[in-house]
């Protein structure tokens, strides 16, 4: 065996165990929902299987198999869920959740964290995506729309009046994108770029990154447990 071999193991436990921290902490009954949906979501999986295929020995060890694997992705996915429910709990409201949240995305977008900021900790965050480019804010509403239409002018600047550049800013106040929701928010938007389109703006930008120095990113604890939350989503 490899010296690298066990590693992925490891860090695949350890990070279970922080998220089943984490989501028990404001969702104490988590265990007991969790076992709830193994045994209903796998007893009824085993019953069909007994009622549909032979009912002798092989029949029913084959049903209990089935209702086990089938109870155990059931409660993953609940877990897996209510886990990055109680990651986004965690940290939302936090300067930089939005980035943390944002770098999640799937393939097809290319984020930038922290494109711009201020002392009070507003911030701005760059996404390149089918919908154009799409600044997302956080912080003080005032300040962050007006540090927004300042990086939007910018943006325009470089890539033309061709392509969309959407502002996003995330809050719980009218107008504004919950954090947990922010992810979704941007995937519904309508395309308006070609994959090769949102490579060239990428290259454009680049020059207006260049021009300024790097943005650190603000002091706070990083949620690592909505990386694992999500990798648990997605098996």
């Amino acid at each position: 065996m490899s010296a690298g071999t066990p590693a992925p193991a490891t860090g695949r436990i350890a990070q279970m165990r922080q998220a089943y921290r984490i989501t028990k902490n404001s969702d104490p009954n988590i265990g007991l929902l969790l076992l709830l949906w193994f045994l209903v979501v796998g007893g009824v999986f085993a019953v069909a299987m007994l009622l549909l295929f032979d009912r002798g020995v092989l029949g029913i060890i084959l049903a209990v198999v089935f209702g086990i694997l089938t109870g155990i992705l059931a409660a993953l996915i609940v877990f897996g869920r209510r886990a990055e429910r109680a990651a986004y709990a965690q940290v939302e409201g936090q300067p930089g959740a939005a980035a943390s949240a944002l770098q999640m995305l799937r393939r097809g977008w290319i984020v930038k964290p922290v494109v711009a900021f201020t002392k009070s900790q507003d911030i701005v965050h760059r996404v390149v995506g089918k919908p154009g480019v799409i600044l997302v804010g956080e912080g003080n509403p005032n300040r962050v729309k007006s540090l927004m239409a300042s990086e939007k002018r910018k943006h325009a600047r470089i890539v033309g009046e061709s392509v969309p550049i959407v502002e996003v800013v995330v809050g719980r106040d009218e107008g504004q994108v919950p954090l947990p929701k922010l992810n979704r928010h941007l995937q519904k938007m309508k395309k308006a770029v070609k994959p090769a389109e949102q490579t060239a703006i990428v290259n454009k930008l680049k020059a207006l990154d260049a021009m300024r120095p790097a943005a650190p990113m603000p002091r706070g604890p990083v949620p690592t447990s909505m990386k694992s939350a999500r990798k648990m989503m997605r098996g």
